[in-house]
């Protein structure tokens, strides 16, 4: 049996006493947070030069900020320790050279908190769910159940920018999962444009490119904001306004991906990618927005644990091979610009740019599987 995680989200729709009480236990976090990060900055800047003597040593807990500001002992004490939790992933991203050094946390982003199923703090029943420190039930939009089987470990509440509230509930399950034996192969080559294009019949995922779509509407909304006085109710109308742009993409986006990804993980025993640095390459070649527009990373993340589920296989390939410059019908390689969408070989062979390199992503794939 093996054991695995899903993640179930939901809305949330606290009363006026149980926002000011999430209000205060996100306050508490990012405090806790941020007076954590100073104290492991101050430390950093003196000692930067041996990083190994700074990785061992100690955090700071939060318990050691609870005499000074009495406040902390009114939240959720693992709600806090969460918040430890969290600096010190990302201080190990950062010395492991994954990510940049930590920032502080801000009150004008998407604010959460995380807190641990302890003894059965956490109850849902009856369209509410019970959370720790929180004297009445929350109501919750349950739209679907949660399996009998699943055992809750813990849960993350976030307020969005458009004041709306969720909770993420991540429980932990087993299955006896069997290795599919793998007959239908599928590669995926990156498009800019469409998300991918497949190696079978060479066709997009013809991502509907949903912040393209909108970008006159932000513009438009973004500019209207400008002129508004800051903090003024016009301004606050006006900034939901553009939060509920942004949101509607990005929810429109995480829908299409989990229909896509789906769509291969049934349809497929093996599905092959590269292992791209999208970051990089956003950089590199200036299409910042093109590559935040497709959710690449997102993409594969639901594909890859759609896959697992299912005992089916997501293999990466390695990001230098040369599956663009590649015939892959005689094997020769040539140097082809951007511009050239279609590949032409001397062996003969001519065919779409993308769809030759879903083919070399698909061969190249099957050689490390065999």
């Amino acid at each position: 049996m093996t054991k695995l995680n899903k993640a179930f989200k939901f809305r949330l729709y606290p009363n006026k006493e149980q926002q000011g009480f999430l209000a205060k236990t996100f306050g508490c976090v990012r405090f806790v947070y941020n007076k954590m990060l100073e104290e492991r900055k101050e430390t950093y800047e003196k000692f930067k030069d041996a990083k190994e003597q700074l990785k061992e040593q100690k955090f700071p807990t939060p318990a050691k900020y609870k005499d000074e500001f009495p406040f902390l002992k009114e939240v959720d004490s693992l709600a806090l320790a969460n918040a430890q939790i969290h600096l010190q992933n990302a201080y190990k991203n950062f010395f492991e050279g994954r990510a940049e050094f930590p920032k502080f946390k801000s009150k004008k982003k998407k604010q959460s908190y995380t807190t641990n199923m302890v003894n059965s703090n956490i109850k849902l029943e009856n369209g509410h769910i019970k959370l720790p420190k929180i004297k009445k039930p929350i109501k919750i939009k349950q739209h679907r159940e949660i399996p009998a089987d699943h055992k809750i470990k813990s849960c993350t509440i976030s307020k969005t920018k458009t004041g709306k509230y969720y909770i993420s509930i991540l429980t932990e399950y087993e299955k006896d999962i069997q290795p599919v034996e793998i007959r239908k192969v599928v590669g995926l080559d990156f498009a800019m444009d469409g998300l991918y294009v497949e190696s079978e019949r060479g066709e997009k995922a013809n991502y509907p490119r949903y912040y393209r779509q909108a970008l006159d509407k932000l513009a438009k909304a973004q500019r209207i904001l400008s002129r508004r006085k800051k903090g003024s109710a016009r301004w606050e109308k006006q900034r939901l306004k553009v939060a509920n742009l942004y949101e509607k993409t990005a929810n429109q986006r995480r829908n299409f991906l989990h229909h896509k990804s789906k769509e291969l993980a049934t349809n497929y025993d093996a599905v092959i990618i590269e292992d791209l640095d999208m970051k990089g390459m956003s950089q590199a070649l200036n299409f910042g927005k093109s590559v935040h527009d497709n959710g690449w990373g997102m993409f594969t993340n639901f594909l890859e644990y759609k896959l697992k589920e299912q005992g089916k296989q997501l293999v990466k390939i390695d990001k230098w091979f040369p599956s663009t410059k590649k015939c892959s019908c005689c094997g020769k390689e040539k140097e082809i610009p951007l511009s050239e969408r279609v590949y032409k070989c001397s062996c003969g062979f001519v065919l779409d740019r993308d769809h030759n390199s879903a083919i070399n992503v698909k061969n190249e794939g099957l050689r490390l599987l065999a």
